[in-house]
């Protein structure tokens, strides 16, 4: 049997894709843009935030509970290369290509939900 301990160790080895993501409206092609240190996890945050009306931004909650789930589509834009030198701020890091990305796609006015 593995111990709560072991169990603890091998989660904090595990790596995960960290980087930049976007919920896209299928239906206008309106973007909103978000980072995480887990994309996998951020898919699942995202959702469950928007299904119990507690998204932070208005114009997505106010889409998603209009037109329902089926009309958004999660992508992954960017991941970041793993890094293993401690000096690394890797949080830093993913808001800077963070930023990159909403330079590059402008989700701003009827572009997106920025």
């Amino acid at each position: 049997m593995t111990s709560r301990k072991e169990l603890k160790q091998a989660y904090r080895e595990m790596t995960f894709r960290k980087g930049v993501f976007q919920l896209r409206n299928k239906r206008n092609n309106k973007v909103f843009i978000g980072s995480s240190m887990d994309l996998d996890r951020a898919w699942n945050s995202l959702r469950v935030q928007l299904q119990t009306g507690n998204h932070f931004n208005e114009r997505l909650q106010r889409d998603w509970q209009e037109q329902g789930p089926d009309d958004f589509v999660y992508e992954i834009v960017e991941v970041l290369k793993e890094n293993d030198d401690p000096a690394v701020d890797i949080k830093q890091e993913i808001k800077t290509l963070e930023k990159l990305v909403m330079l590059e796609l402008a989700p701003y006015g009827e572009k997106g939900y920025h």
